[in-house]
């Protein structure tokens, strides 16, 4: 899959934009299914473009991204309508008409198909489909590879894969002072403790008890 319909933020931040490849079409990620909203069929979303009146405009047609086991795998999503309620974006879909059904479709993410665009101009600016895939790399040393961006309203994450977890990294410069597309890596200086455990400031012994000088009281 490729990356987000939105771009990075803040004056330190390091850039993914929309992740297309140079030729032919690709498949935009533009929002996740985040929580059934009432009893008619609404469910709440989380935004990744920057146009959501744009994308979901009714009769949009989405490709889920599903366990194999939903009844939703393999089929297409359509919009019916889309509102901001609290502030909250909100979407209705076709057959999707009760809050059970609603609830089958929540962490579904969707993808529609987009054109190719030119790759970024603007320096230190990456589509998401190029930061996937990359090795990390600290000191010198692989510790894990860019699982996929998430876009927040403060910034950008990269969500490393380490083992068996993920390791979120803020991607700034301070702490992503390199990225190398043609060597397939990027050069992260991340503060103690991201990537491990913090160390114990001492040994294992236990503290030992303050006595106390004062005589009990009768």
């Amino acid at each position: 899959m490729s990356g987000e319909d939105t771009a990075g933020s803040g004056a330190d931040a390091r850039k993914p934009v929309n992740a297309v490849p140079p030729t032919g079409k690709t498949q935009l990620r533009v929002g996740r299914l985040v929580k059934a909203h009432g009893l008619k069929g609404a469910i709440k979303l989380e935004l990744y473009t920057d146009d959501p009146e744009g994308r979901f405009v009714p009769g949009a047609t989405f490709t889920l991204q599903v366990p194999e086991s939903s009844p939703w795998h393999g089929k297409p999503l359509t919009v019916r309508e889309f509102k901001f309620m609290n502030s909250h974006p909100v979407a209705f879909f076709e057959g999707v008409d009760d809050r059970s059904a609603a609830e089958e479709l929540i962490r579904a993410i969707l993808w529609v198909d987009e054109d190719a665009q030119p790759s970024p101009t603007e320096e230190d600016a990456w589509f998401d489909h190029q930061l996937v895939g990359l090795d990390v790399v600290r000191d010198g040393q692989v510790v894990g590879k860019v699982a996929r961006v998430d876009h927040l309203p403060a910034q950008d994450l990269l969500i490393v894969k380490v083992r068996d977890e993920e390791v979120l990294v803020p991607f700034v410069k301070a702490i992503v002072p390199e990225v190398d597309i043609a060597a397939g890596r990027l050069i992260v200086t991340p503060p103690a403790g991201l990537f491990e455990e913090l160390p114990d400031d001492g040994d294992d012994t236990p503290a030992e008890p303050i006595e106390d000088d004062t005589e009990p009281s009768a």
